[in-house]
């Protein structure tokens, strides 16, 4: 620790901060453009000036170590001035320059009111300026779909750039001429294709990035702020839903250092229009082959008719991507009282009897900071959980973990060892044929991370039994480390695990409930992806016309998840809550109150009618789930069980369960931004021009 005293406070400090951090240690408050905690050091907007006593000039404290500062002449502490007239002066001279070029663009631009410029010229700029001369123009440049580009406000402090280099991991964007002539554009102006570009928006501190799908559409202070979570994929990131009146005009990150830091991906931030599209407002029957609108009467009683000429063995349930733990917990209530164990997911590999850590991230998603090598089975991190994705790319940008995939050969925005496509290479690299696998043996933290595509398969049990023998045998599994990582690829299939909402000993899998013959009545609860064969009466009980809605023979329409509160448990382990931010449309309901509804017309009344008294039965069976934003460790020895599991496998390759990034589920395909870049993301759109 380096003892320093700043504004007359003295303080100890790590010798390798820099002043910027030592000031905040002290409680002083620096103002910077530039300086970004997550990014690297750029120095370049002079904003974040301090008097070092001694020193002739102030200095840039974001750059400036704290061991760079020298003592005093009889080996006094370094002195730090952060509000002396100097600095004063200097904050305002670095405000003035600033100001030279940018346009009073302020009542008509999206950042006003939640703006860094805005609010440092008012409390460290002056009120006048002395340059009268003709302002810079810029011509504004295309990004794409998603970010809005006014590059006459831009002040050159490369945090666009240094994020997509950096963080994206898609180098994209860089500085064209100098001086002033200096301009911020992507290569050839093509758009971005980073899944993460919409963090540029939340990173610029002034109003040269802007959202392009909010643009011009409210005012911050006009809108109610919702503290909530993201379920687009398994990841769980921590997000602010905000509202006007009953609609959700935008959805932000907020900063959790465990899950998601404090970034989002571009789906979780842009759906938001797809939650007011296609959206069901009401209950539909289907009759002479055709949806007509009906009550809800009208619908209970016609799926009461089904029910009483339908044996329970013939009845099933599957749950989508989307689920929260309420309705999946009351909907396997009720069919249990029907006397049917007919449950399933997507991806039905897992095993809750095995044990928790056999189904989630056991290493957390904050431990792959602490991993030295990963092997990734059938998985694209970066298409089915781009959060993730970042957080493995900024621990291998430290150069200390080594990185072998197994699978497709994809972009990752990093540097991988291929080792191979299928279960083959799996199979060579458990046997030590692979130069990987002395990495892994010699590795002090290894992850073994499974993706939802290496487990979907016909094969997936065996997949998944050689991916825990293999994390068992290569030493990824010791004391006070569990590397076996299971990466889910939605956000309901943990917390079906753990209340048990998957197939047991003699129930049908989600490929036999799909085929004909097998069920005479099926529930689904949002599972769009699932085809269900012909000659099934299906009840869909969702919020989009998806594919679900035009197979159904009834719908019952349901609450987004911004519109119920909901508890979800994302691919860790972690039980999070989703807060209702609106109201679901027309006569729609929350998912638990449809099936509790339903319950008392088909005879089988289930004992809650409020959401707590559904919660107090959901913790009495499941009692880890009372402990939000903590996870249940899973016991490791279930890894050890799974790994004794035999199996024959397939010799085809492994397959990411994400084929298109931006078109996942029931929301994001309702978005007609989504679809924008989707089409991007195919090549079909790349310039401008085009």
């Amino acid at each position: 620790m380096t003892k320093l005293i700043i504004d007359g406070k003295e303080i100890d400090v790590p010798a390798e901060y820099t002043l910027l951090q030592a000031c905040e240690a002290a409680g002083a408050e620096i103002p910077r453009f530039c300086y970004h905690e997550r990014l690297s050091i750029a120095g370049n907007c002079r904003m974040c000036l301090v008097e070092v006593k001694g020193g002739p000039k102030p200095v840039a404290s974001c750059a400036w170590g704290v061991r760079d500062c020298r003592p005093g002449p009889k080996g006094e502490p370094p002195e730090i001035s952060t509000k002396s007239p100097m600095v004063k002066k200097a904050r305002e001279g670095v405000m003035e320059f600033l100001l030279i070029n940018h346009p009073l663009d302020c009542p008509i631009c999206d950042q006003g009111g939640e703006c860094d410029l805005q609010d440092q010229a008012m409390g460290y700029g002056v009120d006048s300026s002395r340059f009268a001369e003709n302002k810079r123009a810029v011509e504004d440049k295309y990004l794409g779909a998603l970010v809005k580009t006014s590059m006459n406000r831009c002040i050159q402090c490369t945090r666009c750039v240094r994020f997509a280099t950096e963080v994206c991991g898609v180098p994209e964007m860089g500085a064209t001429g100098r001086g002033e002539d200096m301009e911020i554009t992507s290569y050839l102006e093509t758009a971005l294709t980073s899944e993460l570009q919409g963090n540029l928006v939340d990173i610029c501190p002034v109003g040269a990035l802007t959202s392009k799908p909010y643009a011009f559409a409210a005012r911050p202070w006009e809108l109610g702020k919702t503290q909530s979570i993201d379920v687009m994929d398994a990841v769980g990131s921590a997000i602010r839903v905000d509202t006007r009146g009953r609609e959700v005009m935008r959805i932000l990150p907020r900063v959790n250092e465990a899950v998601n830091e404090e970034w989002i991906s571009d789906k979780t931030r842009h759906i938001v229009d797809g939650l007011r599209t296609q959206r069901l407002d009401r209950p539909f029957v289907r009759e002479n082959g055709k949806l007509r609108a009906a009550t809800w009467a009208e619908a209970f009683s016609a799926i009461a008719a089904k029910v009483a000429r339908t044996d329970a063995k013939k009845v099933g349930a599957i749950a989508g991507d989307l689920a929260a733990v309420e309705e999946m917990f009351a909907l396997k209530q009720l069919l249990a009282g029907m006397g049917s164990a007919n449950l399933a997911t997507q991806g039905a590999a897992f095993d809750p009897a095995a044990g928790r850590a056999s189904y989630i991230f056991n290493p957390t998603i904050a431990g792959i900071e602490e991993a030295d090598a990963i092997l990734i089975v059938g998985s694209n991190p970066r298409k089915e959980a781009a959060v993730l994705n970042a957080r493995i790319r900024k621990r291998w940008r430290t150069g200390q973990l080594k990185i072998g995939v197994i699978g497709e050969k994809a972009d990752l925005t990093y540097l991988y060892d291929y080792l191979g496509a299928g279960t083959d290479s799996l199979g060579d690299l458990a046997a030590g044929k692979n130069a990987f696998a002395d990495i892994l043996k010699n590795a002090k933290k290894p992850i073994v991370l499974v993706g939802a595509g290496a487990v979907s398969r016909a094969d997936g049990v065996a997949v998944l039994a050689m991916a825990a023998k293999l994390a068992s045998d290569f030493g990824a599994i010791k004391d006070g480390w569990n590397g076996f990582a299971v990466l889910q690829a939605t956000a309901s299939k943990v917390g079906a695990l753990d209340i048990g909402f998957a197939p047991s000993a003699g129930s049908l899998s989600v490929a036999q409930m799909s085929t004909a013959g097998s069920l005479d009545l099926l529930f689904s609860l949002g599972a769009d992806d699932v085809q269900v064969a012909d000659g099934t009466f299906v009840v869909y009980i969702g919020t989009h016309g998806d594919r679900g809605a035009h197979r159904a023979d009834v719908i019952l329409p349901g609450a987004a998840y911004t519109e119920k509160s909901g508890l979800y448990v994302n691919t860790e382990g972690r039980v999070q809550m989703a807060a209702r931010a609106a109201f679901p449309p027309g006569e729609a309901r929350e998912d638990w109150a449809v099936i509790r509804a339903l319950s008392d017309v088909l005879g089988h009344k289930l004992p809650y009618d409020s959401l707590a008294a559904l919660r107090q039965a959901i913790f009495k069976a499941v009692p880890h789930l009372i402990r939000l934003d903590q996870i249940e460790a899973g016991d490791a020895g279930a890894i050890k069980t799974l790994a004794g599991r035999a199996g024959s496998v397939e010799k085809t390759a492994f397959k990411s369960s994400v084929e298109d990034f931006y078109l996942t589920n029931p929301i994001a395909r309702a978005s007609a931004i989504m679809a924008e870049c989707s089409r991007l993301a195919s090549g079909q759109m790349l310039t401008a021009a085009e």
